[in-house]
Parts: C-alpha cells; structure tokens; sequence
C-alpha cells in the first residue's frame, strides 16, 4: 500500500533581519496508514516548522516553503490554494498545538468553538454539530461535557484545555494526527493521562500520526518508528526499538545518554 503521508526533499526559510534561516533541508520521510511516528530532536531541530509545513501553516511572510513536495492520501499538498487547504485541515490531517490557551478563542465558548470547526467539515446543523461536541469532550474524559461546552477556555485546567484541542482535532476523524509537543504546558501527571489519551484514540481510530517531541521516553511507549533532526536535517530513521538498542548517529546516541542521564 502507499503510505498515507510522504514528504520528498521539503525545505522550509525564514527571512530575519541577519538574512535567510534555513529552518528544515531536505527533510524526508513517510507515515503509512495507522502508524505512529516520533520526530524528536532539541528545541530548534526543525520540528515544529516541518509539522507546520504538511498543512502549509508556516507563517509566510517571513518563512516558506522552498522546495520539496508533501503527498497526504494522494493529495498534493503544497498545489492547494489556501481556500483548498481548508477542506485538507480537519478532513484528511488535524493537528493538536503545543499551547491551548494560544489556539483556543478566549472570547468564545467551547462549545461555540468546536461546533464551529465541526459546521466547517460536515454537513450538520448547529444543533447535531452541538451534539457530536459533547459526545466528543465525553470521548476524551472531560467529565460533564454538557457543561464544558456553555464555558470559557479560562474556566477550564490546562489538562482539560488539552482535551479540548484534542476533541477538536478528533471531531472530523481525521486520517493523520500531528501533535506538536501536546503536553508541553502541563505538569507531569496531567502529562502522562493526556499523552495515554492521545494514544489511545490514535490507535482506536486507526490513524496515522506524527508525535513531535523531546521527550525519548514518550516515543518509547507511543511511537512505532522514530525520526530524529539534527538542526532541520533528518539524521536518522529507525523502528524504536531499534533506535533504542542501537543508534546509528552520534546525535541520537547523544539524546538517547542525555535521558538516561536524567533518568539516573
């Protein structure tokens, strides 16, 4: 089968005031259906700008895409005109975004929000869009989702805020899942229920997925298969837990000892 994502040679710019940022190079690599795939690396590695770069969200200006080609379910994704792109984000890929509070709509409610993202993508009336909200704020375990969706986001936890993003990003069913550093704002414990809750839907769903984080240990319990960037060149793919058992690149050996140093 062909996989459900492929991304050939992408590079990504940004122009700053000391000139042009090569953000990712040549970046390459798949996701076929159902698989979930880590891309780790440190803070500037490329990550996020690649993530962004699949549903052509990198802000441009000052960044854009150079060069490469993303085919997402047979779609050629950097042809699409912005208006087409619309129908592509929530449809065939979702993304969950590293802060809520940033992404979600202070002035309006949760359930305005979803209902909203939902009316976009499917052919429903105000009130069956309502009703597919609550059903999913029931789905990630926010408890009385009746009455999450009449309130703010600054009403909510920042673990349920999550859930929220991660309702939104499930409410189309998407084929491809892309969580950029989903649990970034959140202290360890909510961490660890989010992350399972992510988990959990992708497998139930059966959706391809992109986990972008730095956290090695997440990837060992979530991720089939790794990709690691070293300052936004892809320096190494492997299945887990042969990256795990032997890393081939002097980076990936480097992260793989700083974690177990922490860990120590």
């Amino acid at each position: 089968m062909p996989p459900l994502l492929k991304v050939e040679n992408l590079s990504v710019e940004f122009r700053t005031e000391n000139g042009v940022f090569k953000a990712v190079e040549n970046v390459s690599f798949e996701v076929a259906e159902g698989e979930p795939v880590g891309i780790v690396g440190e803070s500037g590695s490329g990550k996020s700008v690649t993530a962004l770069s699949l549903l052509q969200l990198v802000p441009n200006p000052p960044g854009r895409i150079t060069s490469g080609r993303i085919e997402l379910d047979g779609v050629d994704v950097l042809s699409k005109s912005q208006g087409e792109m619309r129908d592509i984000r929530g449809n065939l890929a979702s993304m969950i975004f590293q802060e809520p509070m940033t992404a979600l709509n202070p002035v309006f409610t949760i359930g305005n929000q979803m209902t909203e993202v939902i009316r976009v993508h499917q052919k429903v009336s105000r009130k069956e869009a309502l009703e597919i909200a609550i059903n999913m704020l029931d789905t990630v375990n926010i408890p009385s989702p009746e009455k999450r969706v009449k309130q703010h986001p600054h009403e909510l936890s920042g673990g349920q805020r999550q859930r929220v993003m991660i309702a939104m990003a499930l409410s189309c069913n998407p084929k491809l899942l892309i969580a950029d550093e989903p649990t970034t704002a959140l202290d360890v414990t909510v961490q660890a229920q989010v992350l399972k809750e992510i988990h959990q839907q992708q497998t139930e769903r059966n959706m391809g997925m992109i986990l972008i984080t730095h956290d090695l240990g997440v990837v060992a319990e979530t991720c089939k298969r790794v990709v690691v960037m070293y300052q936004g060149k892809i320096v190494e793919v492997a299945e887990t837990e042969q990256l795990f058992r032997n890393p081939q690149h002097p980076y990936t050996q480097k992260l793989l000892n700083s974690a177990l140093t922490l860990r120590d």
